[in-house]
């Protein structure tokens, strides 16, 4: 029988949330019913409610979570209820042309819930990146629901389920960063803080944090940066060249995505070095650089999805490096809140005054 439960909903553009009741649906085939123990206040979030993203209001909220699994669908066999699990937004359909061609993490036909999520008067919910967790129990494909180490606390395993694996994959999968390597990562929020620390435990010797705060590069020291430039006052390229004998990093990550940014993350590469973007861009933003520095400097430009991960695979491995105290992802918890102060936690995140607001329930 479907389920009344209270969530956060985005009802029209820019308007502030608000806590309503909604209708969730037992699960059909190929889907799980969880209750949401914990869930990160992401900027995509915010994207959503700004419209953004798409126009697709009203809106459920919420998509990086942990929690339980309460029920599934007659043909799921790979989860019971019980089972504690980490919420994906990218589950592979295994038959696309990426999964076929063995790339599942670029898959082009990720699985979501069929059954939709409504409002009492029966309105269908857009829930964000497909799962809708700011919300005491939500309706995923059961390929979302990630099986974990219940030994791990929601409110930290829930953020890898989209920015600790944003910008730790971005790092070690996207970027590749080994042992011996330089790093530079321009943006110490959430998802930079999550690529220095990706970096870091990839082995690189140096991993040179950027930003304009001073407040947020010294919580950079705490993921692993091992320096600091500060580039309101000073010329980041320069600063970096600087701090690697005036060659460069092997791989430069920028986790902000302005123009400016990712303009010193191309200069500030050695000669043939990578430069991952992570940080999402406002789809008005536009790159102009010389194509014979793009030709002489060598080396790869790439966008990083999701840190590039599986996240069967990878969800797992960031769980036993918190468990084994390698990843300090409660380092990234700034507070815990309620459902009803969602709409503050967005206020506090603009002016970059939190890593993370979680959601606990």
């Amino acid at each position: 029988m479907p389920h009344e439960v209270r969530a956060v909903v985005a009802l029209k553009r820019g308007a502030p949330v608000e806590v309503q009741t909604i209708v969730v649906p037992d699960p059909g085939p190929g889907e799980a019913l969880v209750s949401v123990q914990a869930c990160g206040v992401c900027h995509t979030d915010l994207h959503y409610r700004e419209g953004a993203i798409n126009d697709d209001f009203p809106f459920l909220l919420g998509h990086e979570a942990a929690g339980t699994v309460d029920a599934v669908g007659a043909d799921v066999v790979d989860l019971s209820p019980g089972d504690y699990v980490i919420l994906a937004w990218r589950a592979p359909c295994g038959a696309c042309r990426s999964c076929l061609r063995g790339r599942p993490w670029y898959c082009f036909d990720s699985r979501n819930a069929r059954r939709p999520m409504t409002l009492t008067d029966g309105t269908p919910l857009s829930p964000a990146l497909g799962i809708g967790a700011f919300a005491e129990r939500t309706l995923v494909a059961a390929g979302q629901a990630v099986k974990v180490d219940p030994a791990a606390r929601p409110e930290a395993a829930g953020l890898i389920g989209c920015g600790v694996m944003a910008g730790y994959g971005a790092a070690v999968h996207t970027g590749r960063v080994g042992r011996g390597d330089t790093v530079a990562v321009i943006g110490c929020g959430g998802v930079g803080n999550a690529a220095i620390a990706g970096a870091s435990l990839a082995g690189a010797r140096r991993v040179i944090a950027v930003d304009i705060d001073d407040a947020k590069l010294d919580g950079a020291t705490r993921f692993g940066a091992t320096h600091t430039v500060n580039s309101r006052g000073t010329d980041p390229v320069e600063a970096v060249r600087e701090l690697t004998g005036g060659f460069g990093v092997d791989v430069a990550i920028d986790a902000v995505g302005i123009p400016a940014t990712y303009r010193q993350a191309f200069y500030m590469r050695d000669h043939a070095g990578v430069l991952v973007q992570v940080g999402v861009p406002d789809p008005e933003a536009v790159i102009d650089l010389p194509l014979i520095d793009l030709f002489s400097r060598g080396g790869a430009l790439k966008s990083s999805w999701y840190g590039d991960c599986l996240p069967t695979r990878d969800f797992p491995i960031l769980v036993d490096q918190y468990l084994t105290r390698r990843l300090d992802l409660g380092g990234f918890v700034s507070e815990t809140i309620s459902l009803d102060q969602v709409e503050e936690a967005f206020t506090r995140m603009h002016r970059g005054e939190v890593l993370r607001s979680v959601v606990v329930l």
